[in-house]
């Protein structure tokens, strides 16, 4: 008699037929993963000639415009063969990017030297995220956008519409609108913030934390502040890497909110509050914290810090050079001018309102 402890066993033939549907699985993925990644390289390629606009946001025109060119010439069926893939990219690859910014991001090392920014910090992030529900409100701009182009705004650009993408699966066309939006006003931001610190006589740590608090992107920041001066450049880098770190709180935040909040989708009423947060938190999430406790623990290399960044901007590239390759620009001209006027009002006031909170905490 088998004893009672005795661990169960699936029947081989359950066990093969679960190798199948993997396999199968696999092969409907690749073509449109491959077709993702030769897309990003050209790209990233172009982001590495022009940082200020960067990698993910070529990747997502690119993909577009393949996108389009794709179903006037491919034969019948091709995007239903590509979409399981694209749709992976989208999604998975996505999720792993952020967790590869954790690593690049540790902990201890940003928060030691960002804490003096975090007034500032804090209080543009308000603006951006409050001002877009309420004027987006105004506006009739849907939700979704709203969100996207608040955290782009107020936390890190293409980074945080990523991750808050993968956190609550925003629509294809609303993340191209936001990337296009926070693109339009990084390269503002290269253009008119060195000469209105200079006109305002900004030291360079004092410039450094505005740039670092009021610029999207992270190569939108390197490219401004390194302009102003090798200080300026070096602390906004600090400045913008503790507020890269609000992603996981706003993540952690959208995720429960969708998941118990009005509207909540697949949420089961018999399960506890306990089981009901675990089910929704995201994995990604707790892969970012993780990686970033062991970046500031030394758990990884020093040799391998300088390559992380770059390793998960290209991620990011491949999943939107995905999103974008799903794109049907029909979906961005329904959407009309108004999130543009959006990026317009949220930037204009988180500059603003830099400036303000620095001159009132002294660090003007």
């Amino acid at each position: 008699m088998e004893p009672s402890h005795a661990l169960p066993v699936k029947p081989l033939p359950r066990v093969l037929a679960g190798g199948r549907r993997a396999r199968k699985a696999s092969k409907a993925v690749l073509p449109g993963l491959a077709v993702a990644v030769t897309v990003a390289l050209p790209a990233a390629w172009l982001g590495r000639l022009v940082p200020a606009i960067g990698g993910p946001v070529f990747g997502i025109v690119v993909g577009a415009l393949a996108g389009a060119l794709l179903r006037r010439i491919a034969p019948p069926g091709t995007a239903e063969r590509l979409r399981p893939g694209f749709a992976v990219v989208g999604r998975q690859v996505l999720q792993v990017s952020i967790i590869v910014l954790g690593a690049g991001l540790p902990l201890g090392a940003v928060l030691s030297v960002g804490m003096g920014s975090l007034p500032v910090m804090l209080g543009t992030l308000a603006v951006a995220l409050l001002g877009a529900w309420a004027v987006g409100g105004l506006l009739g701009v849907h939700r979704e956008t709203r969100l996207l182009i608040g955290v782009g705004t107020g936390v890190c650009g293409a980074s945080a519409i990523a991750a808050v993408t993968a956190a609550v699966g925003a629509a294809e066309a609303r993340v191209a609108y936001a990337l296009g939006t926070i693109f339009t006003f990084n390269i503002a931001a290269v253009v008119l913030f060195p000469p209105v610190g200079h006109l305002l006589g900004m030291s360079q740590e004092a410039f450094g934390l505005w740039s670092g608090t009021a610029i999207n992107d992270t190569s939108s920041v390197v490219a401004t502040s390194y302009s102003y001066g090798t200080g300026a450049g070096q602390y906004a880098v600090v400045v913008k890497l503790t507020r890269s770190l609000m992603i996981v709180p706003i993540c952690a935040v959208l995720v429960l909110w969708r998941s118990f909040g009005r509207g909540a989708r697949n949420v089961r009423r018999d399960e506890s509050a306990v089981k009901r947060i675990w089910r929704a938190f995201p994995v990604f999430v707790v892969g970012f914290l993780t990686a970033s406790a062991v970046a500031t623990y030394d758990g990884i290399p020093a040799s391998w810090q300088p390559v992380l960044p770059m390793i998960s901007t290209f991620l990011i590239t491949v999943a939107l050079s995905g999103i974008g390759l799903s794109l049907r620009f029909s979906q961005l001209r329904e959407a009309g001018p108004r999130p543009l006027l959006l990026g317009a009002i949220l930037w204009t006031a988180v500059s603003a309102a830099g400036i303000g909170l620095q001159a009132i905490t002294g660090r003007l």
